[in-house]
């Protein structure tokens, strides 16, 4: 049964091939305005003794090791510690407000009545995504009080997306580059079709032609909760000055032996991530937002420029530039997480497909690091400048300290000494001990936060405590490094990834 759907009041124009290229060319323009990568802007004294100190740091304590003086030869891996349980300290203190329980969301009347709801435009944009959409599309298409506009952004598909679209949504193929009629069978269902020119091109193709104050980018592979449209639109009723929310996002991988590992690591690390991420936004510095499941302010991102194609990590850049245009022009943006605000999406579950996720993750943010070197160490840029963009600075290296620290600890080990590495193996139990207390700490403030109990057991986040530094955190810090190779080799691609995790359910 379709959930209730705020209609616009009346059907989009479709728009002719002119007005679809003057669009895209005012957002071009927008974006060569907005964006350090076309107009750099150079670094800061600050910032670059940030960057340089944290690269000789680790010479320094990488060239320790051959002194052999205790438990200090491991120095990389000591530092390494020091700073990953400074960063626990620092999300541990900020999230102590979720210890209080959350209100929550307000009945719709009850918000009509005390400011008016934002209409919401949802963006699918997809390509070879036949399999998933339609458990996409009806999750969609079934959300209580839902969007006034769901726009599929065809991004030059070549499998059975048209055949779908048309028999199965009453939809009927427009021209390229242009919107379609509404779907016969769903009054809120269009279909964009552009040429494929990867994900950023097609949402922002769809971003011009909508018609919504918000917008809301759900990736193909996304399945929401049902009442996750109304937590968005409720979230930018609430606060006037929000231009980008992210929702809570739950791994689903596939159902096999590695597929079944890598959702129980990967489980725990998004729900700790997520719950960094409200620290963050209670320290007005929060750059990192979700693509597969984000809501933004339409008018903010047309005044940047959109989705930036160039960047294999468009939605962490595009904040960066949302701030960076804040700070610029005097004004105050929020970026926030959006606790009450659910969906699962897939996640990779084979080590090759985890490993590429994770280059191009990690490349795009040294991309991103790179093109606004201006704002670290920039007092101009307040608590993101002077603390949340160095500690991004310290992460560019932290895959390579946590590998040569792993690294350093088999050489002792097989160098047989046996004095160091049972004081390396003290250090890290210590550490173990504290991230396990954080892990539990984390559980508990999830669930309050949240609401959702599933999949957080107490008893598997102790195991995963325990099981994650010699497993599944070097899997990542191996992805990092690859991601360092992607950037220095200037890659650009993203890899295919194959969805495993959530399909339609006559795939099964």
């Amino acid at each position: 049964m379709t959930g209730d759907v705020d209609l616009p009041l009346e059907n989009p124009p479709v728009n002719s091939a002119d007005a679809a290229r003057s669009a895209k060319a005012s957002l071009e323009n927008a974006l060569a305005l907005a964006s350090p990568r076309i107009l750099p802007r150079p670094a800061t004294m600050l910032g670059v003794a940030i960057h340089c100190s944290v690269v000789v740091l680790w010479l320094v304590l990488f060239a320790r090791a051959f002194f052999l003086h205790g438990v200090v030869a491991w120095a990389t891996g000591i530092a390494y510690v020091i700073y990953d349980t400074l960063l626990l300290a620092f999300v541990t203190l900020k999230t102590l407000p979720l210890i209080r329980p959350m209100q929550p969301p307000a009945a719709p009347a009850h918000a009509a009545n005390a400011r008016p709801m934002p209409d919401m435009g949802v963006i699918v944009a997809s390509h070879n995504e036949a399999a998933v959409l339609p458990v996409t599309l009806a999750a969609l298409l079934q959300q209580t009080h839902g969007p006034a506009q769901i726009v599929i952004a065809d991004d030059g598909s070549t499998d059975g997306t048209r055949d779908l679209l048309t028999r199965r949504f009453g939809l009927v193929a427009p021209a390229e580059g242009e919107l379609s009629a509404p779907s016969t069978l769903h009054p809120n269902l269009y279909w964009l079709r552009v040429p494929h020119g990867g994900k950023a091109r097609a949402l922002n193709a769809a971003i011009t032609v909508m018609t919504t104050s918000t917008v809301m980018t759900v990736d193909a592979d996304t399945l929401l909760a049902a009442d996750a449209t109304f937590a968005m639109r409720a979230a930018f009723a609430g606060n006037p000055d929000l231009v980008a929310a992210t929702g809570i996002l739950v791994p689903v991988c596939s159902k096999t032996v590695a597929g079944r590992l890598f959702q129980f690591f990967q489980t725990y690390e998004y729900m700790r991530n997520f719950i960094a991420r409200f620290a963050w936004m209670r320290a007005d510095s929060l750059l990192l937002v979700s693509g597969a499941f984000a809501s933004f302010r339409r008018d903010a991102l047309i005044t940047v420029g959109g989705f930036d194609p160039q960047c294999l990590v468009e939605d962490y850049e595009l904040i960066h530039r949302l701030r960076r245009h804040a700070v610029d022009h005097g004004l105050h943006w929020d970026v926030s997480v959006v606790g009450n605000a659910h969906a699962r999406t897939d996640a990779p579950g084979t080590l090759a497909g985890f490993l590429r996720q994770r280059r191009r993750w990690f490349a795009g943010f040294l991309q991103t690091q790179y093109w606004n070197r201006d704002m670290t160490g920039n007092p101009r840029y307040g608590t993101l400048g002077m603390l949340m963009l160095p500690v991004k600075a310290i992460d560019t290296m932290q895959p390579v300290y946590g590998l040569t620290a792993f690294a350093l600890l088999l050489g002792f080990v097989f160098g047989g000494h046996g004095a160091i590495v049972i004081s390396i193996f003290s250090v890290i139990g210590l550490k173990t001990a504290i991230d396990l207390v954080f892990y539990l700490w984390c559980v508990h403030l999830y669930r309050r936060w949240t609401g959702d109990r599933s999949g957080s057991s107490i008893g598997m986040a102790m195991a995963a405590a325990i099981a994650e530094p010699f497993t599944f955190q070097l899997i990542r810090h191996a992805g990092a490094a690859l991601g360092w190779l992607h950037f220095l080799r200037g890659g650009r691609s993203w890899g295919k990834q194959r969805r495993s995790g959530l399909v339609a359910p006559d795939e099964h």
